[in-house]
């Protein structure tokens, strides 16, 4: 019983990690990164498409992306998506090949990029200690509907604090290495 809530447990404060971890290969750093272009949707002929599916995405030098789209008439609309995206990026195209210089972030800028990433990985610590409240309570349950004794309850919480601290310096080693890669000029 006290192994079901614990697998469950884990279960979703490995999506809660692995859900930092995605928002934070969003975060622009010193270096161009497709990812950065993950959310853009692109009017393809009367659908949202993701801008990977609308042409083709490289990183040919370290502050630059390049887009080459599959078909030269989507050129504006790529850039429209680009502009609407808010991401501070200016696209610049030669009529088949979409440019997209990534500008130095400035001391400020960067420590701005960090001070918002600790708040997100704050939000991470506040929904793993949700998921280990969660837990907790699931069995506290079992113990009262006598399906666990007090002593197993005493030795499951024990695991689930330990579990839990395991994940918050997870959250932690994740922000400390965002952080790094942001801060380096």
């Amino acid at each position: 019983m006290t192994k079901a809530v614990l697998q469950n447990m884990k279960a979703h404060m490995e999506k809660t990690v692995e859900a930092l971890r995605k928002e934070f290969q969003k975060v622009r750093t010193g270096r161009a990164s497709i990812t950065l272009l993950d959310d853009i949707k692109v009017d393809n002929y009367g659908s949202p498409a993701p801008l990977s599916q609308v042409g083709s995405l490289a990183v040919p030098e370290p502050r630059m992306i390049t887009i080459q789209p599959w078909d030269a008439k989507m050129i504006p609309l790529i850039e429209k998506a680009i502009l609407n995206a808010n991401l501070g990026l200016t696209p610049a195209n030669d009529g088949k090949l979409i440019r997209l210089p990534l500008p130095p972030l400035t001391e400020e800028r960067r420590k701005d990029i960090v001070k918002s990433m600790k708040k997100q990985a704050e939000d991470a610590k506040i929904a793993l200690r949700n998921i280990r409240r969660e837990a907790i309570d699931e069995l506290k349950k079992l113990e009262k509907d006598k399906h666990i004794s007090e002593d197993d309850i005493k030795r499951a919480e024990k695991e689930v604090q330990d579990i839990t601290n395991t994940f918050v310096a997870k959250v932690d080693e994740v922000v400390s290495h965002k952080e790094k890669e942001v801060m380096e000029v």
